[in-house]
């Protein structure tokens, strides 16, 4: 169903106008329709749900399969806030939602869920679905100005002259990251004209730059079944297995999204990444792999010798890096190098000097303070009648389905207080 938008027009009153079509702004439609009230949903693009469908590579960790205290531990900016939203809406509820909505979901390596299909389709497919039941009615609109009488939101102006008038605005527009989906910013833009404090965005869930040149070396390779540790001032913050990769400005990869949620104070601590591409080995037993690798290469330069355990484009940078000349024969190889090397394999040292660009992230820390926002319904302290949901507010979580737990369970709770 569409609304009646016409240039200039003032539509017939809504109780609810979700501002966005993302994860937050289409289930807090679902849920405000199954309540029985008039909703309608603007969503600037020609489609809805497009920052959905690249989530989990495509395949859509859509949430959690962990308990409360577990989830908000991986809350890191502002868990608290979420507290009355997860009690509310949990990573069951969401599940169950899915299932429901006939979308069967798996549980995989560190409770991540997706879609048995592996499709992150089918979870827009479902919310598409839903809300066309609970009678949501879907405009295609860019909201400019929100629209207040006696210090309460009556409604929002589009760009093309357009009014439409409601009881309640829901602000579900996203971050800042990834604009070409529609996330870009603009929320923040409405939030102000409330008077909201707007945290200042930055990038989580991001490649990091590192100050080595190493990884420019090795750009294009992608190491599997590694572990990557993440140090804040020599104490450790981070660490797990998984998949990265070398880029010309430093690393990316599964891994180092993860590591970049964890790194905070860029600047003003100290940072550390350490990689054991060997984690399946102990120091003793990386040492005895590499005697018997030299042992059937005595009389080959080190640099060719070293194939059947490390990438080909590893090898002279973790030779430099161990400070052993590319000519030296193995059988010349003292005890002191091959220490070197070991050490240098079970942590790899880089060094991070930043992020990549806020656009390019998956997910935006800052946005709408949360002192600002009733935590209980996530309606505005400032205006009465406008809620929050999703990436605007100022809470952030590490990847494993996390996020989008935080936009449904914002969401599901501004629905119902609305």
């Amino acid at each position: 169903m569409f609304a009646d938008g016409r240039k200039g027009a003032k539509a017939l009153g809504y109780d609810l106008i979700v501002v966005g079509g993302g994860a937050a702004g289409m289930m807090a439609a679902v849920q405000a329709g199954r309540l029985g009230k008039r909703v309608l949903l603007l969503e600037r693009g020609e489609k809805t749900g497009r920052k959905l469908l690249i989530t989990g590579k495509g395949r859509c960790n859509v949430t959690n399969n962990c308990d409360r205290e577990t989830l908000l531990a991986n809350i890191p900016e502002n868990p608290r806030f979420l507290y009355s939203a997860f009690s509310r809406f949990d990573t069951k509820d969401t599940m169950a939602f899915f299932e429901d909505a006939g979308v069967p979901l798996k549980t995989e390596r560190g409770n991540r869920v997706f879609p048995v299909s592996d499709k992150a389709a089918d979870i827009l497919e479902a919310l598409m679905r839903e809300m066309k039941k609970a009678g949501v009615h879907l405009q295609q609109g860019t909201v400019e100005k929100l629209l207040t009488a006696d210090e309460k939101i009556t409604g929002v102006l589009c760009a093309d002259g357009t009014e439409y008038h409601g009881n309640a605005v829901l602000l579900a527009c996203g971050g800042a990251s990834y604009p070409v989906t529609g996330s870009d910013g603009s929320g923040y833009k409405l939030a102000k004209q409330a008077g909201h404090t707007i945290v200042p965005p930055s990038a989580s869930l991001i490649p990091i730059l590192t100050a080595e040149k190493d990884p420019r070396d090795m750009m294009g390779l992608s190491l599997r079944n590694v572990t990557l540790t993440v140090t804040e001032n020599g104490k450790e913050i981070y660490s797990e297995l998984g998949e990265m990769l070398f880029t010309h400005f430093g690393v990316s990869g599964p891994l180092v999204l993860s590591a970049s949620a964890h790194i905070r104070s860029m600047g003003k601590k100290k940072y550390q990444l350490l990689i054991d591409l060997k984690p399946g080995l102990t120091l003793q037993q990386l040492d005895k792999r590499l005697l018997r690798d030299f042992s059937e290469n005595l009389n080959r330069d080190i640099i060719n010798a070293l194939g059947a355990l490390l990438p080909r484009k590893l090898i002279p940078v973790a030779l430099r890096r161990a400070g052993i000349p590319f000519d030296q024969k193995v059988r010349d190889i003292t005890k002191e190098e091959r220490a070197a090397l070991v050490g240098l394999l079970k942590a790899f040292p880089l060094t991070p000097t930043g992020f990549r660009p806020v656009e390019e992230a998956i997910v935006t820390r800052g946005g709408v303070q949360v002192k600002e926002v009733n935590p209980a319904t996530m309606e505005s302290r400032l205006l009465p009648g406008l809620y929050f949901a999703g990436e605007i507010l100022d809470v952030d979580g590490y990847t494993g389905g996390f996020n989008l737990q935080i936009a449904f369970s914002t969401a599901f709770v501004a629905a119902e207080c609305c």
